[in-house]
């Protein structure tokens, strides 16, 4: 079993102790230095292991922002933003989800019937292409599930504008590898930097920009000079926001935990009868999940179930013995933290549509954060982000 790497501890305790030492450089540090991608890391957050668990909140890491720092953050708050923004863009669009998936479904079957592009991805999926930086970024991310988010772009770029790559096989590759990814971020962050989100607007990576902002640890060569936008589908409509759910604090009830919520404490307002898992890690792609990844998850879930004073809690993968147990503890209701679009999403709903021919009910308990700021999603995140701010 591969380890987490050691600088990921998966616990809300690490989250907050990183969320707390990196405070005093949220400030005017990391609006000058954010774009710089140096060993280490030394000058971002790396919080965003624990926000895409909700190991720690984004509202928790806004509030604690702005108390060290009335103002003069605003670059790193437009960062966990934008983690609200994409999941609320993609909360309001989901077939935007159903339509990577088609996409990497077809990007993979072009790889089995064109052995020269089969070659090329394999390539770049080892690191092995050739290229200065993007070979060491690929070999980073496999080595520890996590990359610089400018160094993110530079691959993304590299990999669509150069390597002429399906962009959902690459985006699938992060999600793979990424120890935050997480539907939303990562599918429409790709989608940004091919032209498809901000029709039109594509993200060009260049060798003196690369240079500039590793400190001159990368300067490669032959990299695309132009970045046509990919071929684009009308954008959906936003569809209404979903509402979530009003648990019945009188029926006895299973608190469902999942890794797209670790902070579920504060959602129930009841103590629960009992307490399970629905994992899903694996539904993320058809292809395999990285080990880390599924690492950092299940440590994380034991955390979470240790806080809760629930070490023993059972772990399920389908939504028929989640079912089963709540029925074995004669509980009539299943609260579980709102799950946004995404793997356990679909799980969640299909749980949601089982349950009645049980005598079971599911509430999907959305917290205020989502509820407040996704509606706001319908467009640009400039546009969101005077919405939710002010």
């Amino acid at each position: 079993m591969d380890p987490v790497p050691p600088t990921l501890s998966p616990t809300r305790a690490a989250g907050l102790d990183r969320l707390s030492g990196f405070l005093p450089r949220a400030g005017r540090d990391y609006a000058a230095l954010r774009n710089l991608d140096l060993p280490g890391h030394p000058h971002v957050s790396t919080l965003s292991p624990w926000l895409r668990h909700r190991l720690v909140t984004e509202a928790e890491v806004i509030d604690a922002t702005l108390r060290a720092h009335p103002h003069g953050a605003e670059k790193f708050l437009a960062e966990v933003w934008w983690r609200t923004y994409w999941k609320g863009w993609l909360e309001l669009r989901p077939g935007t989800w159903t339509d990577y998936q088609q996409g990497l479904q077809a990007g993979l079957n072009r790889l089995a019937i064109k052995p020269g592009l089969a070659i090329r991805a394999r390539a770049a999926m080892l690191g092995q292409t050739g290229i200065d930086g993007f070979d060491q970024w690929v070999q980073e991310l496999t080595a520890t599930g996590y990359l610089h988010n400018h160094a993110r772009m530079w691959v993304a770029s590299i990999w669509i504008f150069t390597l002429r790559l399906p962009w959902e096989v690459g985006a699938d590759f992060f999600l793979r590898h990424l120890i935050d990814g997480d539907p939303a971020s990562n599918t429409l962050s790709w989608r940004w930097v091919g032209g498809l989100h901000t029709p039109g607007k594509t993200y060009l990576a260049t060798a003196d920009n690369i240079a500039r902002n590793t400190g001159g640890r990368f300067q490669p060569q032959g990299l695309a000079t132009d970045a046509p936008p990919l071929p684009l589908s009308p954008l959906p409509a936003p569809r209404p926001m979903p509402g979530g759910d009003t648990p019945d604090p009188t029926r006895p009830s299973l608190l469902l935990i999942t890794e797209e919520d670790l902070s579920p404490d504060d959602l129930l307002g009841h103590k629960p009868a009992a307490v399970a898992v629905l994992t899903d890690v694996a539904g993320r792609s058809p292809l395999a999940v990285a080990a880390p990844v599924h690492a950092f998850t299940r440590a994380a879930i034991s955390d979470t179930l240790a806080r809760l004073g629930t070490p023993d809690a059972p772990r399920y993968t389908d939504e028929a013995a989640v079912l089963a147990h709540a029925r074995s503890r004669g509980l009539s209701q299943i609260v579980t933290p709102y799950a946004p679009t995404g793997p356990i999403a679909s799980r969640l709903t299909t749980l949601a549509r089982l349950a009645p021919a049980q005598g079971i009910t599911v509430a999907r308990v959305l917290r205020d954060h989502d509820r407040d700021a996704w509606p706001h999603a319908t467009h640009g995140f400039f546009r969101f982000r005077q919405a939710v701010t002010g």
